[in-house]
């Protein structure tokens, strides 16, 4: 019986990510960079931009960088996708705030 801290989903995702950045021939910075442009495109929900937000800024990605990103593919995946993603990042980062504010110390 699995407890409830088991995550087996966010888990394979977390794997999955893990052999991709592994067998890809890109630069990490590349990589995430082309990972925001993929996730605007197929309008990932919130989580998606959430599990990669920590890689984003381990490879020091700022967010001039993604803007850059966005502005790019604006001309071909559209600017309702733009819109969405610009929200679904902010509210990923809405979470990450939320949970430092949590592991903070009273």
């Amino acid at each position: 019986m699995s407890s409830p801290n088991d995550t087996p989903i966010l888990d394979l995702l977390a794997s999955m990510t893990a052999d991709s950045i592994a067998v890809s021939s890109l630069d990490p910075d590349e990589l995430m960079l082309v990972r925001i442009a993929a996730l605007a495109a197929v309008d990932a929900p919130s989580v998606s931009y959430l599990t990669n937000l920590e890689a984003i800024a381990d490879v020091g990605i700022d967010a001039e960088r993604v803007r850059g990103v966005l502005a790019a593919i604006a001309p071909i995946v559209g600017t309702a996708r733009i819109a969405s993603a610009t929200g679904k990042i902010v509210d990923a980062l809405d979470v990450v705030i939320e949970v430092a504010e949590q592991d903070r110390p009273s």
